[in-house]
């Protein structure tokens, strides 16, 4: 499935990105949990190269944490800073503002050496559209002051926050990249609500999560789905959610748009269990 949603906002949010990354010292790159890899954008990578990079893994409460402890061990390995967190609880922040103060550092110790006094440290929040960063911002500064939605897309322009005296942050629109070639990678963006529901085939991303279900985690598809015989080809499977949930049409037939509408929303809340993707 390729993928090739790139909306004229998403130009106009890659140049405000480039405008105003050189007004901080850090940038907080926000990754789904689910699958960290995927939703890299080397674009916002490329941009932040001459900055300080923190990793966070967002939605870490819908993901296998075995898997994160993984996926944080990998990017260590790549010499990046890496934490993972709940924005939704707050669990994780802690370890997220740790991480900041030591990226920041070397920074403030240059200011005192200059007879400077250190100033709060200045963050970017990016990632690509529905990572969470709204919440996230919501979850640092203790209180509601950035839109969240459902929907990719939903911040617009710039915000500065202050989180306590040490730390002011940059809220920025989502950017995706132009276009997804790899076929899994486009999948695993429709599943994460990453990419607009206009650019997939919910069918396809239904099937595909449910091939996900029977390779890597038949106990979810068991308990949570209570489909004991996994074995059998995904479009089967979906017939059987189908009738369990009642899903019909007149006449009887299968409504199994409906179903993969339900089985996606499911997955996106954690109804079906903490799944990671990559």
């Amino acid at each position: 499935m390729t993928i090739n949603w790139y909306p004229g906002h998403m130009v106009k949010a890659k140049r405000e990105i480039q405008q105003n990354i050189k007004l901080v010292d850090i940038v907080a790159i926000l990754l789904d949990a689910r699958a960290p890899f995927s939703c890299r954008n080397q674009d916002l990578e490329d941009m932040s190269r001459r900055k300080r990079m923190l990793f966070v893994l967002n939605k870490m409460d819908l993901a296998d944490p075995e898997a994160t402890k993984g996926y944080l061990d990998r990017l260590r390995q790549e010499g990046m800073t890496a934490v993972s967190t709940d924005s939704t609880s707050g669990k994780g922040l802690n370890d997220t503002i740790k991480a900041l103060k030591s990226l920041f550092q070397p920074q403030a110790e240059e200011m005192v050496r200059k007879g400077r006094r250190v100033r709060p440290m200045r963050v970017m929040v990016v990632g690509v559209p529905n990572i969470g960063k709204s919440t996230f911002l919501n979850s640092m500064v203790g209180r509601k002051m950035a839109v969240t939605g459902a929907k990719p897309g939903i911040t617009r322009g710039k915000q500065w926050v202050r989180v306590r005296e040490d730390i002011e942050l940059m809220d920025t629109p989502g950017l995706m990249w132009p276009k997804v070639d790899n076929e899994e990678q486009g999948l695993k963006l429709a599943l994460l609500s990453i990419v607009g529901e206009n650019a997939y085939q919910e069918q396809a991303v239904a099937l595909y999560l449910l091939e996900v279900l029977k390779s890597r985690a038949p106990e979810l598809l068991r308990d949570k789905l209570k489909i004991d015989d996994g074995h059998r080809p995904a479009g089967e499977l979906l017939e059987q959610v189908a009738r369990q949930r009642g899903h019909l049409l007149k006449g009887g037939q299968l409504d199994l748009g409906k179903t993969c509408t339900s089985l996606l929303q499911d997955f996106r809340k954690g109804k079906l269990g903490r799944l990671s993707l990559d």
